[in-house]
């Protein structure tokens, strides 16, 4: 290592510190081959290398060792041939690899360009790593490539066992104004770990797992993995029939499912087997995960998200996420997945401060933190962390044919003063609260997916009375397809809560919902948060001993089928759980078993008998998000707890259903009805098949010529304790 046989294979000082701490912006104007003065000059940095031979169509020519893993050799002529890279290590063995610093950008301008403006719709196609092969004179070369976005960072590496982590190995280039930095590895393949080694603005390194991964390492382990999908699907005939779908004019019954802890130690495999024939064997049309993407603490229940790309490694790898979702399809089961795009978590090895500065974050805390949550807000405001996301959705519809997102906690995206104190929050640009940056993502994200994707259901959680979440975009919504009713939800558990001596102080707490039953188009939802954090399940809720337990909640699950509005029902209520829900415990199937069990038997039974009716009858849907479809008989008598109302269904169907929700039977209650003739019990929840008394089944009535309840007809009826009784008109 003496002086230079050539000049021009020295490299300039200044380039070798940049290389050395990894805080150059153009590894490539140094590495690979480089015509200098009508020669080619090849440099090359390998650690723990004796020596380094160019192997080429020309020859072979040995390189002059510059010390610290610096090589350089000198090729008579100019660039136009191909080479490799002999190693000999210091054990003496060799190896030959191509040189990745000889090819050309794997992304191009105009991928940096609508990046640049936000609107690259296939984002997950050219970021990240990507397996690549190219055919060269000396053999295909086969590698991976990486991409990631750091617009702030003073240089960028790939790190893995494949360089032992060394983040001066294989820095990568900036592709300029666009934040982007690019690498292709030859020899690095499937199955490899990796992070970005990122060089913060002070000349700090951060390991960061990558924010376009397709996999991840099984927490707690954070490295993401290079993933390719091989999968065949089979749901061709699903895909198009949803295409053509009007979702508010179907029957929409969703299980909704914590993978984890449906049944502990599942699967992906496993639950594709299991979990879709208890799905169809209930009865229910949609399925909805719990979030799936890659999360580092399970205690979130996946809403604290890590790896927005990858399906979390916990039940197996992305290609059996998707025979999940294809095994669902060819049950015909559509399959729903909670999307969280309001926040994510602080942890270092994420999204968190990724360059060194606040990057997918608003930089500003009283934006761009939600303290109660200990997590960071994304930054609506800034291009392309609202390609990120909306892109991100495009992602699990196109690659997964996810049929739906329910978008978490929309509230706390579209209030800037949300969760805040006075001082913690900065206003608009006219001084309002609404965050505008949310509102245009939101927009932006829904018009964008609904456009590519047709039957796609997007559902928002959003807990206050914003105008028009499901109005379209083009009319000033947010262009949601549905809404959770939050406040159906609340007022009912609230009425269903009391002792039937007191309901009659809380009727109004039944009926307000329909007051505004037609402003959105809702989901009515009993979601995992209604039993957890000391509120009990269903079942702890329900007054009085067993007996009033299984019977209030069976009341309250056909009334909650009834009533406008698709349902969601959380894993272990159709059973009647008799204990809230531990994310650290399966559901308590046990609850089935033995004499004791009865109950809970009837209550499931009720709720795979109801599923089965409700699809049947489309008067409990077809009409959901018009007055055209619901009348009440009478919402006042709060006396006797009773109410009636009837469903009609475009097809011209009619269901009378009866509520007494009080602890006296009505051993003769007359109802108007809107047609004489016939009407036909088909659901009595005191029925002995639900584990009820089967006193009080009405079986065919006939209605009579005398006017009640402002009807023309009307029919007796024996009405038992808590019981809901339907009836379907025969015509």
């Amino acid at each position: 290592m003496g002086a230079h046989t050539d000049p021009r294979l020295a490299i300039d000082s200044g380039d070798m510190d940049r290389l050395r701490y990894c805080t150059h912006h153009d590894p490539h104007s140094i590495y690979g081959a480089h015509v200098v003065d009508g020669d080619t000059v090849i440099r090359t940095r390998v650690f723990g290398a004796q020596a380094v031979t160019v192997v080429s169509t020309r020859g072979e020519f040995e390189a002059e060792n510059l010390g610290d893993g610096f090589f350089t050799a000198l090729v008579p002529g100019g660039d136009d041939f191909d080479y490799r890279l002999r190693i000999t290590w210091d054990s003496g063995e060799t190896v030959e690899r191509a040189d990745g610093y000889r090819f050309l950008p794997t992304i191009g301008a105009g991928d940096l360009h609508l990046i640049g403006e936000g609107r690259h719709e296939e984002l997950w196609k050219v970021l990240g790593a990507h397996l690549r092969s190219y055919d060269t004179e000396l053999g295909t070369v086969e590698g991976t490539s990486f991409t990631v976005w750091a617009p702030n960072a003073r240089g960028v590496a790939v790190v893995g066992d494949f360089c032992m982590w060394n983040g001066a190995q294989y820095p990568m280039r900036s592709m300029g104004g666009a934040g982007i930095w690019e690498l292709f590895i030859p020899g690095v393949g499937e199955g490899e770990v990796y992070k970005f080694a990122i060089t913060t603005p002070e000349g700090q390194r951060r390991d960061k797992a990558d924010p376009m991964a397709r996999a991840a390492e099984l927490p707690p382990a954070t490295g993401s993995i290079v993933a390719t999908s091989d999968y065949t699907w089979g749901d061709q005939a699903w895909m198009e029939k949803r295409a053509n779908t009007d979702w508010t004019e179907e029957p929409i019954s969703i299980y909704e499912v914590h993978l984890g802890s449906w049944k502990q130690g599942l699967s992906y495999e496993v639950m594709a087997e299991k979990l879709v024939r208890y799905v169809v064997d209930m009865g229910y049309t949609h399925v909805e995960f719990m979030p799936v993407c890659e999360h580092p603490f399970t205690g979130s229940w996946g809403y604290q998200v890590s790896g927005y790309y990858a399906p979390t490694s916990r039940f197996g790898t992305p290609d059996q996420f998707r025979g999940l979702v294809d095994a669902f399809h060819a049950a015909g089961i559509g399959v729903i997945m909670d999307w969280v795009p309001g926040h994510f978590p602080k942890d270092e090895f994420a999204l968190a401060r990724f360059d060194g500065t606040a990057c997918y974050e608003h930089p500003d805390w009283r934006r761009g933190e939600q303290r109660d949550w200990g997590t960071y807000v994304f930054d609506f405001g800034r291009n392309e962390v609202r390609n990120f996301l909306y892109a991100n959705a495009l992602y699990w519809a196109e690659e997964f044919h996810i049929d739906g997102l329910r978008v978490d906690a929309v509230a706390s995206m579209l209030y800037l003063d949300y969760s805040r104190n006075e001082g913690e929050w900065l206003p608009n640009q006219y001084g309002g609260r609404e965050n505008l940056d949310a509102v245009q993502f939101l927009q932006e994200f829904n018009a964008t997916v609904h456009k590519h994707n047709p039957g796609f259901l997007t559902v928002a959680e959003e807990s206050t009375s914003w105008p028009g979440v499901t109005a379209p975009t083009e009319h000033g919504g947010l262009g949601f397809s549905m809404k959770w009713n939050m406040g159906w939800m609340n007022d009912t558990l609230e009425y269903f809560s009391k002792e039937p001596i007191y309901r009659s102080y809380h009727h109004h707490e039944l009926t307000f919902a329909m007051v505004y039953a037609y402003s959105e188009e809702f989901i009515l939802p009993i979601s995992h948060d209604e039993v957890v954090h000391g509120k009990g399940s269903l079942w702890e809720r329900m007054p009085g001993g067993d007996w009033d337990k299984a019977a209030g909640l069976r009341t309250f699950l056909t009334f909650m089928w009834t009533h406008p509005g698709k349902q969601l029902l959380f894993q272990g209520q159709d059973l009647g759980q008799n204990h809230e829900w531990n994310h650290d415990e399966s559901v308590a199937w046990d609850n089935l078993e033995g004499w004791s069990g009865e109950f809970h038997r009837g209550i499931q039974l009720l709720v795979k008998d109801i599923n089965a009716i409700y699809k049947e009858n489309p008067a409990f849907y077809t009409q959901d998000d018009r007055p055209e479809g619901f009348q009440w008989i009478n919402a006042d008598d709060s006396t006797n707890n009773v109410v009636s109302f009837v469903r009609y269904g475009t097809d011209g169907s009619v269901v009378a259903c009866v509520y007494n929700l009080s602890g006296t039977t009505q051993e003769i209650y007359k109802i108007g009805v809107p047609r004489g003739g016939q009407w036909t019990e088909i659901l009595n929840t005191n029925a002995s098949r639900y584990e009820g008394s089967g006193y009080g089944e009405n079986g065919t009535v006939t209605a009579v010529e005398h006017g009640w309840n402002g009807q023309a007809h009307s029919i007796d009826l024996v009405l038992p304790a808590n019981t809901a009784v339907w009836l379907k008109w025969q015509g």
